[in-house]
């Protein structure tokens, strides 16, 4: 089984394609550049450096959401114009579930932290029954102090990862009161690669849809959906 996943769900840019139990190839670019001008081109490159025809794979996974409006956008037309072009069903992949499984294997709790702004994270938590990820609380929009709360009832020690660490850490040191730990670079930001893994899995089981159906789960609305509705509101009133 061949599997093509991308991720464009916040800054980092990721392709890979992963071949059963092998990593045939990645390109992961965390830089100040638009998706929209790396994805296509690092998604050739990987082509042409694993000689891949993609004609040959048997499904292609993206990062569905949450994360980044633009970036889930770019990586959901991307799929799905592979998925339409190349007649291959699609596997969407919770970003926070595909964050999560970069530490598959672990023996303490998983929390990804997406900075979603004003101090609200994207996140979750999970643990691992040897490779097999379990879900302990399914990805959500929460503030930080809620899901340090849920940490700290919990007991359990914890590796959180994502783009929120930084922005969060400070929060983290004062608020967390279980035991903790932080992942280290190659592990701590999306990476097609894990994405590519747990499609594997959704695959076996079944969860796959077509190029139509795909729709990413932005979670919550959009800044500008936001402010017109409070605008709406208030002419209302």
């Amino acid at each position: 089984m061949k599997i093509l996943a991308i991720d464009s769900s916040g800054l980092v840019a990721s392709v890979a394609v992963v071949e059963d139990d092998n990593l045939l190839g990645e390109y992961t670019i965390n830089y100040k550049k638009t998706h929209s001008q790396t994805l296509l081109p690092m998604l050739d490159e990987v082509a042409r450096m694993i000689e891949l025809d993609l004609k040959t794979v048997d499904a292609i996974a993206v990062a569905g959401g949450p994360g980044s409006f633009t970036g889930l956008r770019i990586g959901s037309a991307t799929a799905k114009g592979l998925g339409f072009a190349l007649d291959k069903p699609l596997i969407q992949i919770p970003t926070v579930d595909g964050i999560a499984y970069n530490l598959a294997g672990s023996r303490y709790l998983v929390c990804p932290l997406m900075d979603a702004r004003r101090n609200q994270t994207y996140t979750g938590l999970y643990d691992f029954e040897g490779y097999k990820m379990r879900t302990v609380l399914a990805q959500c929009a929460v503030g930080i102090g809620e899901i340090i709360e849920k940490i700290n009832a919990l007991g359990r020690e914890v590796t959180f990862l994502g783009d929120g660490v930084p922005v969060f850490a400070p929060y983290i040191r004062e608020h967390c009161g279980v035991s903790y730990t932080f992942a280290p670079a190659h592990l701590n930001k999306q990476r097609a690669s894990a994405s590519a893994a747990l499609a594997m899995e959704y695959y076996r089981a079944g969860r796959i849809q077509t190029a139509a159906e795909h729709r990413p789960d932005y979670l919550r609305l959009s800044q500008a959906e936001r402010e017109r509705k409070a605008s709406l509101g208030s002419e209302r009133t």
